[in-house]
């Protein structure tokens, strides 16, 4: 569960790159961006506000609207910026589901790195892909775990997947060095 507080906090510092925005727009903006790969409710918004706003990584200011509602807006700090980073960079857990949903996350966020540090991102998700289809491909060749059909087809698509997911990581590579 904490790894998942990161991801939170990861889109919140993301979103708020761009302007202030409202916890209602950050969670409307979570959706827009990251729906395929998570959907944080506002439970789960509003503690990782508080979070962030402790850690002195967003401050937030109220605002009067024009129908006289009281709205808090967020902003990024500098120390903000610099934990962005921080997360971007942060190593990936060894669950394959939470791996590749944090990875797709990440990568999704990568615009904001510097070229060393996207090939940094690249090499970890390429590492970590690498394992994960190792894992599958070992249960699909061991003599003794012997996969009943269902199995053996699940896992052939996740090796798939993973081979997918690599070379899409790769392809984010070349551009990378592309437009060094």
């Amino acid at each position: 569960m904490w790894y998942s507080n990161h991801m939170i906090d990861l889109m919140i510092l993301f979103l708020l790159l761009k302007r202030d925005l409202t916890m209602y727009a950050i969670k409307k903006h979570i959706a827009d961006k990251f729906a395929p790969f998570t959907n944080p409710s506002f439970g789960a918004l509003k503690p990782a506000l508080v979070r962030l706003e402790k850690s002195k990584f967003i401050t937030s200011s109220k605002v009067m609207s024009e129908g006289g509602k009281l709205s808090a807006f967020y902003s990024i700090t500098d120390s903000g910026v610099k934990e962005l980073r921080n997360l971007l960079l942060m190593p990936f857990s060894k669950n394959p589901l939470q791996f590749i949903s944090d990875a797709k996350i990440k990568l999704c966020c990568a615009s904001f790195l510097s070229d060393s540090d996207k090939k940094h991102l690249f090499d970890n998700i390429k590492a970590g892909a690498y394992l994960h289809r190792m894992n599958a491909q070992k249960i699909l060749e061991d003599e003794y775990s012997t996969p009943d059909f269902y199995q053996k087809i699940v896992l052939d698509n996740t090796i798939c997947e993973y081979n997918n997911f690599i070379s899409m990581v790769e392809g984010f590579e070349k551009e990378n060095e592309r437009n060094s």
